[in-house]
């Protein structure tokens, strides 16, 4: 490829990237779907903008599964991990084994050789682990019961693609030769040692990432640390994830497995986070290009020449992988909403699918007559997930989806207290009790039905519901309550209740968390006046007692505090006014605004006058407070 020709095709995906996502996210569908959409548009059977060079990209792009992986598993510690252990050796090595069995019987059914059918068995049981786990993460599902329970099972999948391509020869019924580069690509660093040192070979693999990541590469951050050049880092981060997958792929492993391991190994590591943040940039990229290849490697020819079995290929696929998730997840006693997230997210076929396919025809297990319209199904159940998740959020859990895992009918909603609280986490939970301890009456709501079960069974009085849904704000007495308490650990969904709640009853006093000033600059732009950026008063206590321990008197630390919360209430209203300047007008002001603050306090601590040693005289402190009232962290 030349270079011409290089930066004409980067220049393509990209402009597809661009357009198609913000187009998918305004509509709903969420970016994986436009990722997919836009690579059908630019595809052979479309626009012909990418072709046969595609096959390539593809596997470039599959390395944004392998940095994903990494990036899961910086963020599972091992102690997370071995509490997960029934879930994923329950729930995924079940669904693994019937799916793969029940295909496998299927094929055989339909007169195809045993050997084939365990081969397709095996490859139709996988799932996406790309597209599940960014279409959940988006819509903040990834924590619920439904999207641990799709994370268990994926990282079982993930895991089992290794005794796959190791069992794959075994069922090869006829010898294909390799050569040249086939035979080089196919060959690993072991595949000439006998079978005791292979399995040596692979244990030592996996030690050296154990062992390495705990004892060696804290050393070597720590180095490249003093060094204080970031793109150093970043590159010893690429460096650190592409030398694992290098090393898994040449013993025959799968690279995705061996950086989700070394994650794992790092996850306790003081350079998680810098890790985490120099690789997503990078994984964001070729995950998106990941999923527009995947559009654009849709055989809409072959479709079209043999519509009626590919359309009943990946029906079969969605629909029999669907019944054995729901009964799965009906088994392990989700509730009625969960489990149909969860079955919702994994009846495609997924990434790996590619991989073992073309394993399987290098090795003489399946011919083209089966692998042709296979990939074609495949990549059709990809992109059909979305769709799924999008038809099951917006039409079958309104309808469905509020039973609970004892398959109890919708609690009915019949007080109406004068504050709504949604979201029930650690942060709503605080504010609840705090309220209910001062008798002030809460109606609670939470999207997590298995969540709602359990602070039921500690006494504690929750509703199951979507705070997002008019009808149902309504229901919990939305009309007649004064106050709505928006503690959701979304900022989109965050948003997206205020917006109903402004718009549907706006008599009510919203107060609403926020993560940082770029969502409390979305809600104060929706009209809420109450914003509490999360870590805001604890930060605040904490420097106070600094200033304490450091010999300030109490009263002059809580007034500095005091004053410095509400300049930062003001300074964060005027600011969220320019969100549509430029970005250096911006910075000026919000410069001004850190000097005026430093000047105000300076001038405090300078003043040696009585009316410091006044400070808890309850005359000045009245008179302060009522010309600034005190809100909590805003």
């Amino acid at each position: 490829m030349s270079t011409e020709t290089f930066f004409l095709q980067a220049f393509v995906y990209l402009t597809a990237a661009v357009v198609a996502v913000p187009l998918a996210k305004r509509f709903g569908l969420g970016s994986v779907l436009g990722y997919l959409l836009a690579g059908v548009v630019i595809g052979p059977f479309a626009l012909g903008l990418v072709g046969a060079e595609g096959e390539d990209v593809m596997h470039f792009a599959e390395f944004g599964v392998v940095m994903m992986l990494f990036v899961i598993g910086l963020e599972l510690e091992p102690s997370l991990l071995w509490r997960l252990r029934a879930p994923i050796l329950g729930l995924g090595g079940l669904q693994v084994t019937l799916t793969a069995g029940l295909v496998t019987g299927i094929c055989v059914v339909l007169g195809i050789p045993w050997q084939q059918s365990i081969a397709v068995g095996m490859i139709i049981a996988l799932s996406s682990t790309a597209i599940v786990l960014q279409t959940l993460a988006e819509k903040g599902q990834l924590k619920s019961s439904g999207g641990q329970s799709a994370f268990s099972v994926l990282l079982f999948q993930d895991i089992a693609v290794i005794p796959m391509l190791a069992l794959m020869p075994l069922l090869a019924t006829e010898h294909v030769e390799l050569t040249g580069d086939e035979h080089h690509v196919a060959e690993a660093w072991i595949s000439t040692l006998p079978g005791w040192a292979r399995a040596l070979a692979v244990l030592g693999a996996v030690a050296a990432i154990v062992v390495g990541g705990r004892y060696l590469l804290r050393p070597f951050f720590r180095v490249l640390g003093r060094v204080r050049m970031r793109e150093v880092f970043t590159a010893a981060s690429l460096l650190l994830v592409i030398g694992i997958a290098l090393l898994m792929t040449r013993v025959g492993l799968s690279p995705a497995l061996g950086t989700f391991l070394a994650g794992v190994v790092l996850a306790n590591s003081e350079y998680r986070h810098e890790l985490e943040a120099d690789i997503e940039p990078f994984k964001g990229l070729l995950l998106g290009l990941f999923f527009i290849s995947v559009g654009a490697s849709i055989d809409f020819g072959l479709i079209g020449a043999e519509p009626g079995l590919i359309a009943g290929l990946t029906l079969g696929m969605i629909t029999l992988k669907f019944a054995i998730l729901l009964a799965l997840a009906r088994g392990f006693k989700l509730g009625t909403d969960q489990a149909l997230l969860f079955a919702f997210a994994l009846p495609q076929v997924g990434e790996f699918a590619f991989v073992l396919l073309s394993f399987a025809s290098q090795e003489g297990v399946l011919g083209g007559s089966i692998t042709d319209p296979l990939v074609a199904a495949v990549a059709m159940s990809m992109a059909f997930t979305p769709l799924l998740l999008v038809f099951n959020e917006r039409v079958l859990q309104p309808r469905l989806g509020t039973k609970t895992t004892d398959d109890r009918a919708p609690d009915a909603i019949e007080e109406h207290n004068p504050v709504l609280i949604a979201g029930f986490g650690s942060f709503g939970s605080t504010v609840g009790r705090l309220l209910k301890s001062q008798g002030i009456g809460t109606t609670v709501l939470d999207v997590d039905s298995d969540q709602v079960e359990l602070l039921r069974r500690l006494g504690l009085k929750v509703y199951y519901g979507d705070a997002t849904r008019h009808d149902l704000l309504e229901t919990a007495g939305a009309a007649e309550a004064k106050m709505l308490v928006v503690a959701l650990d979304s900022p989109e969904t965050t948003l997206e209740v205020v917006r109903t709640a402004k718009k549907h009853f706006p008599a009510l006093t919203i107060f609403a968390r926020a993560f940082e000033w770029r969502d409390s600059y979305d809600l104060y732009e929706a009209g809420v006046q109450y914003v509490y950026r999360e870590a805001l008063d604890t930060s605040l206590r904490l420097g106070t007692d600094v200033m304490r321990e450091l010999g300030f008197r109490a009263y002059h630390a809580e007034r500095a505090t005091q004053k410095f919360l509400r300049h930062d209430q003001e300074s964060l209203a005027y600011l969220a006014t320019m969100k549509g300047e430029e970005e250096a007008t911006y910075i000026t002001a919000a410069r001004r605004r850190i000097e005026d603050l430093e000047r105000m306090l300076g001038a405090d601590l300078a003043d040696d006058g009585l009316e410091r040693d006044a400070g808890w005289d309850p005359e000045t402190l009245r008179e302060e407070f009522s010309q600034h009232p005190p809100r909590a962290a805003k």
